[in-house]
């Protein structure tokens, strides 16, 4: 069964979601991301994708306390990203409990320091994050398109030890029509030893089901758990049904 990733967004200490990379188009679901967390775990999910927005505003790590607090109250793996731009960023993220950290903006902008971060802390340890606006590679909370096609900026990482890649549409991103699957579809064709975390557009358990129909290995879905178009118990039966 493909891998259900509920993700929580930080603004403020508090769980959020924004609408294609929007920071105007914020709606506030929780002041208590751990209560949230908590809920998780006790459907039966075993992955959380926290997403520090601010420090992805500030360039660097800012709702660790959030991160320590969770992975202190679940047994819930946790990926870490936003904002992640120094050693001492991961540091600080591994000491607080994450058991992987996303590098998205930094592996475009900063290869350098990014392929560091495979050599030290291993390829199993860092996901990449690829946004993608037309296939082509996107930066700065999406402001920015680039000119880096996705697959040779996958392929790129793939062959330093990358095998996890996170790869959000962003004109899916916080809608609710539904995911990008055909485009998933014919990344896998061109790389099928990827692991593909497919994010954004999620809206219905049916929309999970086409995924795993589709060999897709995982699924990040946020704003259609918030706002009821999935209920935990629904990903209960999925992951009891697994």
């Amino acid at each position: 069964m493909i891998e259900i990733i509920p993700a929580i967004d930080l603004i403020d200490g508090k769980c959020v979601r924004l609408s294609q990379g929007d920071y105007n188009q914020k709606t506030v679901y929780n002041e208590n991301p751990v209560e949230v967390a908590k809920m998780f775990a006790d459907a039966g999910i075993r992955r959380l994708h926290l997403v520090d927005l601010d420090g992805a505003k500030a360039h660097h790590i800012v709702n660790h306390k959030v991160l320590e607090a969770i992975t202190n109250s679940t047994d819930l793996i946790v990926d870490f990203g936003g904002g992640l731009k120094s050693d001492d960023d991961l540091r600080i993220a591994f000491e607080c409990g994450a058991s992987m950290v996303t590098g998205g903006s930094i592996a475009v902008k900063n290869p350098d320091i990014f392929s560091s971060w495979i050599t030290k802390f291993g390829g199993d340890k860092i996901i990449l994050g690829a946004d993608v606006k037309e296939e082509k590679i996107a930066v700065g909370g999406w402001l920015e398109t680039t000119e880096l096609d996705l697959m040779p900026f996958i392929i790129n990482y793939m062959q330093q030890g990358i095998s996890k890649v996170i790869c959000t549409d962003i004109s899916k991103d916080g809608m609710l029509q539904g995911p990008a699957l055909e485009l998933y579809k014919k990344m896998l064709a061109e790389k099928p030893d990827m692991y593909l975390i497919a994010s954004g557009g999620v809206s219905s358990i049916r929309d999970i089901e086409l995924l795993h129909e589709a060999a897709i290995p995982a699924v990040i879905t946020g704003k259609a758990i918030y706002e009821g178009k999935i209920k935990l118990a629904e990903l209960t039966r999925l992951i009891i049904k697994a």
